[in-house]
């Protein structure tokens, strides 16, 4: 028997979205919409999170998406996602955004978020999630800097 609640590394979790932007993605300047990309954004992080839990999610917060550079119309986006911090219930996600010019191969980087995201047992109730087992000197700060915004967020209950 396994133990479903023993760490599981960061490599679990990651996940690729890649979608080309079309002129219905388009806000009034003829970009990418911001909405659309949040969207997207939720979609990455929420599979990474269901990977890693192997349940249901629902997004609890968003910290900040800033977007640094516009997606235009033609453009792929890709989306990087992987879990970042594991709690009790809940788990934190990065999303990095990359648009990227098929025919040139040009790629931007446009932002990163950070999500959080509960795991939902069949009754729809929150349910334990395995904790995070980090294999890399990079993975190990990138889960202290998660720990540092969890601590933050609980702090302004």
């Amino acid at each position: 028997m396994t133990n479903d609640f023993a760490p599981k590394p960061t490599r679990v979790s990651r996940v690729t979205l890649s979608q080309l932007m079309h002129p219905e993605h388009a806000n009034l300047l003829g970009n990418v919409h911001g909405g659309w990309i949040m969207k997207l954004v939720d979609e990455a992080g929420a599979l990474a999170c269901m990977r890693h839990a192997q349940k249901k999610v629902v997004t609890v917060a968003i910290d900040s998406m800033t977007f640094r550079q516009p997606i235009r119309i033609g453009d792929l986006i890709i989306l990087n996602a992987e879990v970042t911090y594991t709690g009790k219930t809940s788990m934190e996600a990065e999303v990095q955004v990359v648009a990227e010019n098929p025919v040139t191969g040009e790629r931007t980087h446009t932002n990163t978020a950070y999500l959080v995201y509960v795991a939902l047992d069949d009754e729809g109730r929150p349910t334990h999630v395995p904790g995070l087992a980090t294999e890399t000197d990079e993975e190990k700060a990138r889960m202290e800097q998660a720990k540092k915004r969890q601590a933050y967020r609980t702090s302004q209950k």
